[in-house]
């Protein structure tokens, strides 16, 4: 989904709908040479900062603020609910548990005023976390990263790829750069980080892929070179 289109997503569960808020106009980023490099300055930025930090959630209420994105720079949760994930093969040995640990699942969309910034599936092991964390979770849409902000808990990153270069393998040994002078065509997914967190006491308690959206690109473009 292109940044800045209006966009509702609705999931058939049992009957009912649920249905994303239609997001806001934002301006597009022409497709020339030094937008590219813009653009990949600016993932390459966030991407640091959000490898620098614990908790995403923070990371990102800072980039929205710092980009006006929003007239107030907060981050919500938005829970999607009726697409539970299996645990991925590899996590229990990652989050340290036995085969019979009991594991829950929340996705949720962090995003800033009409901008959703980031789409996260996280799994966690509820018995490593307070009993008022865990009716919190169930309850309220509220970040986990805020919600677990008590264990003063460490991030460990797994993994983090650029799911889009705005510029071609080898345009530092002189590949041409695509250009259509028109509007660059930025795909809804730009980053993607798996990480596990651990508490205080260094017990990994949550398993967490975050997906990036173009959204985080949602601001005017800089006037750069003259422009």
């Amino acid at each position: 989904m292109r940044r800045g289109a209006a966009a509702a997503c609705a999931l058939g569960l049992g009957g009912s709908l649920l249905v994303t808020p239609v997001q806001a106009q934002a301006p597009a980023w022409r497709d020339d040479a030094t937008s590219r490099l813009e653009v990949l300055a600016l993932l390459q930025t966030l991407n640091a900062d959000l490898l620098s930090h614990p908790s995403a959630t923070l990371t990102l209420e800072r980039w929205c603020g710092a980009h006006h994105l929003s007239a107030e720079a907060k981050v919500v949760a938005e829970r999607v609910r009726g697409q539970d994930k299996p645990l991925p093969d590899d996590a229990r040995k990652q989050l340290g548990i036995g085969a019979d640990e009991p594991v829950r699942y929340r996705r949720v969309q962090l995003a800033c005023g009409e901008h959703v910034l980031s789409e996260a599936d996280n799994w966690y092991v509820p018995s490593r976390l307070t009993e008022s964390m865990n009716h919190e979770l169930d309850t309220t849409d509220t970040p986990f990263g805020k919600i677990v902000q008590p264990l003063h808990f460490r991030r460990q990153t797994l993994a983090a790829e650029l799911l889009w270069s705005p510029l071609p393998q080898g345009w530092e040994s002189g590949t041409p750069l695509p250009a259509s002078q028109g509007a660059l065509a930025i795909p809804h997914h730009v980053l993607q980080h798996r990480a596990v967190l651990f508490d205080q006491d260094n017990r990994p308690f949550s398993l967490v892929v975050e997906s990036y959206t173009a959204d985080v690109l949602a601001f005017p473009q800089p006037a750069l070179g003259g422009r």
